[in-house]
């Protein structure tokens, strides 16, 4: 039987740095508890590439699905054991490597050699935004996206995708680079959130959830000027907003709202390190997911607060209609007067558009990993 291959390579290196898990690095765990008992870690580095042996594998695997912090000396030993073996090559033919995170394939040489050494690489492709949207990305992440995808076209056996979405933009981006699409499978992704019994209401007053990495294409912008709206109309009746994330790139101009508005002072709290039992502490209560992207690969929080029976306002988006159909209302990401008059609706007890989204969600449909790597299992046969 042929070996399955696991790079984990991003999931070592932001442990390593006590950073908690985003999206990306969330699906990365599930593959290691779903393939981890009979696969081999790789780590990789500028292009390089080493497979640990089973037992430092089962080692590493433990390791990062207890998100054990504490272990950060053992996964640096683990690192250097790596770096030592990077020069031996060790051939695997008929493998599969499944790679999750993007992070790595820029550099061609990793997928060239694993092809060399008789390894099939089968691609994750979250997202092609910063090739079709480079503007709400940091400076260079398109260039280093374009090489991603070019290596992937090249030299993957396979590629899943996260949605029919993403697999249509990795198609227009086939076909823009001349260069075949390699077999593919579309798997939707489960939600990140573990369900836990009802909690007690972290906030008394009405309140709304925004989730995910501050950034521009997030929309965060639109939102905080809807709640100094809200707070001038409203007062001190005005409902909170908690946005839970981390601050990230190219968003000054929010964390100024942030940091500098005073009459968001006390009615905005930002939530930068939310565990997830806060966050499903959070969700369990809130008036409304608001979801404003003007992008999305995917949308993990969509499909989070559904599975929870939250009401979602969201962007009007075709991955969002593909995960959720018209469950959630939808409303364009630059129509401020419309996300503020829908969250004054929302935020009443007897909000009648409310209690219609709450009807609706009794027929969302959660994804689940059981059927993500059923789809993903029965692809991976096909390549064997």
């Amino acid at each position: 039987m042929s070996v399955t291959l696991l790079d984990v390579s991003r999931l070592v290196d932001r442990l390593i740095n006590r950073q908690l898990p985003t999206g990306v690095d969330r699906v990365g765990l599930e593959y290691v508890r779903h393939y981890g008992g009979r696969a081999r870690a790789v780590l990789s580095e500028r292009g390089f590439s080493s497979v640990l042996s089973q037992q430092n594998s089962a080692r590493v695997f433990d390791i990062l699905l207890q998100q054990d912090f504490a272990a950060k000396f053992a996964a640096q030993k683990l690192i250097v054991n790596a770096a030592c073996r990077m020069l031996r090559r060790h051939n695997f033919p008929g493998g599969i490597l499944l790679h999750t995170s993007h992070s790595g394939i820029e550099r061609s040489r990793y997928l060239r050699t694993m092809r060399q050494r008789g390894i099939q690489p089968v691609i994750l492709v979250h997202d092609l935004i910063p090739l079709t949207h480079a503007e709400y990305c940091r400076p260079l992440v398109d260039r280093a996206h374009q090489q991603r995808i070019h290596a992937t076209l090249t030299y993957a056996r396979g590629v899943i995708t996260n949605s029919q979405a993403t697999l249509d933009s990795l198609q227009g981006a086939a076909r823009s680079a001349n260069l075949p699409l390699p077999g593919s499978v579309v798997a939707h992704l489960a939600s990140g959130v573990t369900p836990r019994p009802l909690t007690p209401r972290p906030l008394p007053e009405p309140y709304f959830v925004m989730l995910g990495t501050i950034e521009p294409r997030k929309n965060h912008w639109l939102i905080l000027h809807v709640w100094r709206r809200l707070v001038e109309q409203l007062g001190a009746s005005a409902p909170k907003l908690v946005v839970i994330g981390r601050r990230g790139w190219e968003c000054e101009n929010v964390i100024d709202m942030l940091e500098r508005c005073q009459s968001l002072k006390g009615v905005v709290l930002e939530e930068a390190h939310c565990s997830d039992e806060q966050l499903h502490a959070y969700l369990q209560h809130a008036q409304a997911l608001l979801f404003p992207s003007f992008v999305e690969g995917y949308g993990m929080p969509l499909a989070e607060a559904l599975a929870l029976k939250v009401p979602v306002l969201a962007s009007d988006l075709d991955v969002f209609h593909e995960i959720a159909d018209d469950i959630p209302d939808y409303l364009d990401p630059l129509d401020g007067p419309g996300w503020l008059a829908r969250i004054q609706d929302y935020a009443r007890p007897d909000s009648p558009e409310r209690a219609a989204q709450s009807t609706r969600i009794e027929r969302f449909r959660e994804p689940t990993w059981a059927e993500h790597f059923g789809r993903v299992d029965r692809f991976l046969e096909t390549l064997r």
